[in-house]
């Protein structure tokens, strides 16, 4: 706790600050099947739980650097 109160990008909040906040909920995801290697599937367990939601983040990450290449 001390560290985050020293921390000046750590600020306690007050009602004030959330009187406007707006709840968002993220897209649902879309249940599909998917083959992949199995060293891709090992390398992605091995770091932990949520391996389908790390996938799911290099994935996009890809798409979003396709998409921005082709936008140059």
């Amino acid at each position: 706790m001390a560290a985050a109160k020293s921390d000046p990008d750590a600020q306690p909040t007050d009602l004030e600050f959330w009187k406007d906040a707006k709840v968002v909920l993220p897209e649902r995801k879309q249940h599909v099947t998917l083959r992949i290697d199995r060293d891709v599937l090992a390398w992605s367990k091995a770091h932990g739980r949520r391996y389908q939601s790390r996938i799911n983040a290099v994935l996009k990450a890809c798409v979003q650097a396709y998409r921005k290449a082709a936008s140059t």
